[in-house]
């Protein structure tokens, strides 16, 4: 198990999930995802995206962090947030913010709560629309980059992490890429 960079072949995968998810799209740009992947089979198993507002200062939030039922429980959401944590920092944050309806969960790593009277400006407003799609309240959290804490029973769990053997993802076909296979014509087509 890993966590990388999301590639441009990821978007459609992760468009796909974030949906099915019910999770925050807003302003959706693959580039700022991390994905967990599993070693073994090369199959995308969670997800997240660090998303940085440009105000007067910029601010960093985790946003749209997912992992597929079969993976949860074994730290996959662990790591990528503790990755995009690290990015973060690489940026020059020294504090991520996250709009949140499950804090609990977050709250295991440091996070800590945020009044939202504190919260800059950026996601005081964020924080309403979040709370418009979500049936359930939206709450605020932060944690400084050099904060947060892997319990190690979510490392450990996160090195042996499989995924219960349901249904293999389908493998990847001319169409994911908007090419029609029955009236495409390629380069090195023989005719045969």
């Amino acid at each position: 198990m890993y966590v990388r960079d999301a590639k441009n072949r990821d978007e459609a995968w992760l468009l796909e999930q974030i949906d099915a998810m019910g999770l925050d799209d807003e302003a959706f740009r693959s580039r700022d995802y991390v994905l967990a992947v599993d070693e073994q089979t090369n199959e995308r198993v969670g997800f997240g995206r660090l998303r940085i507002h440009t105000s007067d200062p910029d601010v960093c939030e985790l946003t749209g962090i997912g992992v597929r039922d079969s993976w949860r429980e074994q730290g996959v959401g662990a790591h990528v947030i503790e990755r995009l944590i690290a990015e973060a920092s690489d940026a020059g944050f020294e504090t991520v913010y996250v709009l949140t309806d499950q804090p609990g969960y977050l709250d295991q790593f440091g996070f800590a709560e945020v009044d939202r009277a504190t919260l800059p400006d950026v996601l005081d407003e964020r924080i309403d629309r979040k709370q418009d799609r979500r049936d359930g309240d939206i709450a605020a959290r932060q944690i400084d980059t050099d904060g947060f804490e892997m319990p190690s029973r979510l490392r450990d769990a996160f090195k042996s992490a499989t995924g219960d053997e349901g249904e293999p993802e389908p493998p990847e076909t001319a169409s994911d890429f908007g090419i029609d296979p029955d009236s495409a014509s390629y380069k090195y087509d023989t005719g045969s």
